[in-house]
């Protein structure tokens, strides 16, 4: 499989099975949820009545007074109680295997491709951290929103990204399912896709 390379002349061979693999949207569903689900605190807590501090005496006796039976200040039903059913901390993990995350990773790839929403580019550079400097490259490509990927960090292509809202760069071997999706287009380099081939392989 072929794409052609903006802002040079000539293509890039790619592979059939990371760029050419069927859309299949169960598993990117699964996997995305499961990624952001990883991405959840789980640390919520709240105290039952029986860790709240204090409540160890009977507050009135049992009978005599009109009112309500009572056994502990403590209770849910006080202020200052316990919850009856309290939150404690927990994992939000999903299993996911490494065999299920690539073939959810290839469709993705291959998904962009079809809808000609990847583009590549020979190399991506900016000669000062300039978000002008990168505005005026990405529109020369007629992009606004795009996920830049790139093989190495440059810390003038990431200075010059930061201040836009509608663009991040992210390094090819940190790529995952939610950012291939968030981004209405993605911006590669070759280097990067020969990364990401490495790491499907």
């Amino acid at each position: 499989m072929k794409i052609a390379i903006h802002g040079g002349s000539g293509s890039l061979e790619l592979s059939d099975r990371n760029f050419g693999a069927r859309f299949n949207e169960d598993l990117v569903h699964q996997v995305v949820t499961a990624h952001r689900a990883r991405a959840r605190a789980g640390s919520k807590a709240q105290k039952t009545r029986a860790q709240v501090r204090g409540g160890g005496t009977k507050p009135w006796r049992q009978k005599g007074t009109g009112r309500a039976r009572a056994g502990s200040i403590r209770s849910p039903i006080w202020v200052g109680g316990g919850r009856a059913f309290a939150a404690s901390p927990r994992s939000y993990r999903q299993k996911v295997n490494r065999k299920m995350y690539r073939a959810a990773m290839r469709s993705i790839l291959s998904e962009l491709l079809r809808q000609e929403r990847l583009k590549v580019v020979e190399e991506l550079a900016v000669e000062r951290p300039k978000t002008r400097d990168l505005v005026g490259r990405l529109r020369e490509l007629g992009l606004e929103q795009v996920l830049i990927l790139v093989d190495r960090y440059d810390d003038n292509l990431c200075l010059a990204a930061r201040n836009l809202p509608g663009v991040d760069v992210l390094d090819a071997r940190e790529i995952n399912p939610v950012s291939l999706l968030r981004f209405p287009q993605v911006l590669a380099t070759r280097a990067a896709l020969a990364v990401i081939e490495e790491k499907l392989a």
